[in-house]
């Protein structure tokens, strides 16, 4: 039944994580598995090429991308307002909006957008906090201020259990239990969790637990710091203690195809500071077939081949994000994997793929592909 007939308001749920902790994975199986919901996503991206929308596109009708820069610096309070007027009105039938934040965006503005908008159609529903269990430990260690965004989530989905051992999922469970006493926690692999858990409003904390949860002292207090006297206006527009600050994004938009080899020489052999890799890649001939999205995070590297979408340009198209990369020397080092004219006029060499298929998944992915249970 639609809210906009039975008075209910909409759900605005943040879903947010660092980087590569598998978000946009979690929506996508949201979004296949919506049992015939309504879901509108405000994709925000931190990058000049949008790769989270282009992978959410043609999974849901109400698309909005904010582009370049996390969501609480790219947009005021009034601005959010808009966008989710937009997508709460009545003839849009919306039964659940929500937010997939940068991986570097700060949770505390984001919820705090949301708690003072006058959007009578719009009510918080919600942080979900994405963790990637294997990179768990080196996350804490490079962000401590991730301690703070597990205080105050809702609910935590520990993703990618798959990677860890049993003794180590526990443990991690463990931490994440004295960090964030309040929120419920789930693990997940592939970002598999019950839609139910967002669309059921018997699953969200009642309105007296949720102040107690998350209160408007909470979101002032950061670090110790309380600002709620006089600095209150001078913070409001104080943007360096956020992640972002210490983090660079290269886009990189190229219409030749790669070379496997070198595409891979330039993978295997990237920067500790070069932390996340995200895109799609186009071969050419050496298979003319498929796009690779590929999926970097630390020294974990993974493609995913899938067919050209009909009617899709090919190109390749990736986003890197690190701290203190140099950016110019990356994107020329990418330069120098695009093939040459003489090149593509050249037979491929079939070995050539066999470095990329070394991180093709080999398990069979025909669940994730087969849609809507």
């Amino acid at each position: 039944m639609n809210p906009s007939t039975t008075g209910r308001q909409i759900p605005v749920v943040v879903l947010t994580g660092f980087l590569g902790s598998g978000k946009t994975t979690l929506l996508n199986h949201l979004l296949r598995r919506r049992a015939g919901n309504r879901i509108a996503v405000v994709v925000n991206d931190f990058g000049a090429v949008e790769i989270d929308a282009m992978t959410v596109a043609g999974q849901v009708g109400s698309t909005v991308s904010l582009g370049n820069g996390c969501l609480c610096c790219a947009v005021d309070a009034s601005e959010l307002d808009g966008y989710l007027e937009r997508l709460s009105r009545p003839a849009a039938r919306i039964d659940l909006i929500v937010i997939e934040a940068s991986g570097l965006a700060e949770p505390q503005e984001l919820v705090r957008m949301i708690l003072t908008g006058d959007n009578p159609r719009t009510v918080y529903g919600g942080l979900v906090q994405v963790v990637d269990a294997a990179e768990f430990d080196a996350t804490r260690d490079r962000h401590p201020e991730t301690d703070r965004h597990l205080a105050i989530a809702d609910l935590v989905v520990l993703n990618k259990t798959d990677r860890v051992t049993p003794a180590q999922h526990e443990r991690v469970l463990g931490v994440i239990g004295t960090l964030g006493p309040g929120a419920a926690v789930v693990s997940a692999s592939y970002g598999r969790i019950d839609p139910g858990l967002l669309f059921d409003p018997a699953a969200r904390p009642a309105e007296d637990e949720k102040i107690r949860q998350l209160s408007f002292e909470d979101l002032r207090t950061d670090e110790g710091e309380d600002h709620t006297g006089e600095d209150a206006g001078e913070y409001a527009g104080e943007h360096t203690h956020h992640p972002h600050t210490g983090y660079e994004s290269v886009s990189y938009d190229e219409p030749a195809a790669m070379d496997p080899r070198r595409l891979m020489a330039f993978l295997d052999s990237r920067p500790e500071g070069l932390y996340r890799v995200k895109g799609f890649v186009d071969f050419g001939a050496a298979d003319p077939g498929n796009r690779y999205a590929v999926h970097a995070v630390g020294r974990f590297l993974r493609f995913y081949p899938e067919p050209w979408p009909r009617g899709t340009e090919r190109r390749t198209q990736l986003v890197l994000i690190g701290s203190g990369i140099d950016s110019d020397a990356l994107a020329k080092e990418l330069t120098v994997c695009a093939v040459t004219g003489t090149e593509a006029a050249t037979a491929p060499d079939e070995s050539a793929m066999w470095g990329v298929l070394r991180y093709v998944r080999s398990e069979p992915a025909a669940e994730e592909a087969a849609g809507p249970a």
